[in-house]
């Protein structure tokens, strides 16, 4: 498929790491260990762990965790590699979107970001080549490889969020005028769940989906909140076949079931999907 020429003023360039908060980082990280995720740096003065697979970061935060009062685990925030991070907050500020207190301490990195759904954070990243964020905040765990191969070439694909009924329009004019992301055609979907509105990067080189609720939520704990982090891989079912081997367990459900097209699996308190990617560079 070949990606849509579109604006990016702010330099969007993929996603830099999504943070959960845990309040079982132990039973989270062993978890993401089976995706191919390894620990490989922990925070300096918070309880706060790095984990690498490829070129995908992810923070689990154990922290923020009892700041906020979370149980169990929930995906909290994603970082956006941009240009010029500072020129990007300013420019989605400038349009309206409510900044956050980022709460650096001394001698830590000052991110800036804007709230996103729920409660959750969109940060903005300009310092992740020679010379990454990670690099103040983090002491590198000793004796632990620092750049792990991803599992089957797996990558960022996409974040989900549901929202709440008729909030579509309002969520995607949030993307577009503040992040100039594009809203695919109708029917245009990945994967195996094939519902909502679908986002596409102005880089190309990500997706955001926005869920709905069904028609009946009485019996749902429903509410807008990032929900979860999909992967994409070239080939889905010989990386299903890696992580099998590894111990994962893949829904197979008369709604859900792994195909060539992509698969779920719930995992360490949260759910993950994985997608048949046409994504290069990704």
């Amino acid at each position: 498929m070949q990606a849509t020429p579109q604006a990016n003023p702010l330099g969007i360039n993929g996603i830099e790491y999504v943070e959960y908060a845990s309040s079982e980082p132990t039973a989270f990280g062993a978890a993401l260990e089976t995706l191919g995720f390894q620990a490989i740096a922990r925070h300096r003065s918070r309880e706060i762990v790095h984990f690498r697979s490829g070129g995908m970061n992810i923070i689990v935060n154990s922290h923020a965790s009892r700041n906020a009062g979370i149980e169990g685990t929930e995906l909290i925030a994603f970082a956006l590699r941009v240009r010029d991070a500072a020129a990007a907050y300013a420019h989605c500020v400038d349009r309206g979107a409510w900044p956050i207190d980022a709460h650096a301490g001394a001698m830590e990195l000052n991110i800036p970001g804007i709230a996103g759904v729920g409660n959750s954070t969109i940060y903005f990243v300009d310092r992740y080549d020679e010379f990454q964020i990670y690099d103040v905040d983090f002491k590198p765990i000793p004796g632990v490889n620092r750049e792990p191969s991803s599992a089957s070439g797996m990558h960022f694909f996409g974040v989900v969020q549901t929202i709440g009924a008729d909030r579509a329009a309002e969520w995607s004019d949030f993307y577009r005028e503040l992040l100039d992301f594009r809203i695919l055609p109708e029917g245009e979907y990945f994967g195996v769940l094939p519902k909502g509105v679908l986002l596409e990067s102005p880089c190309a080189r990500f997706y955001l989906q926005l869920v709905q609720p069904p028609e009946s939520t009485a019996d749902i704990d429903w509410s807008e909140r990032l929900t979860r982090v999909g992967f994409g891989a070239s080939d889905i079912p010989g990386l299903v076949q890696t992580l099998s081997n590894r111990g994962v367990r893949f829904v197979e459900a008369n709604h859900v079931h792994t195909s060539e097209r992509g698969a779920v699996c719930y995992l360490g308190g949260t759910s993950f999907e994985f997608v048949r990617s046409h994504l290069v560079n990704a």
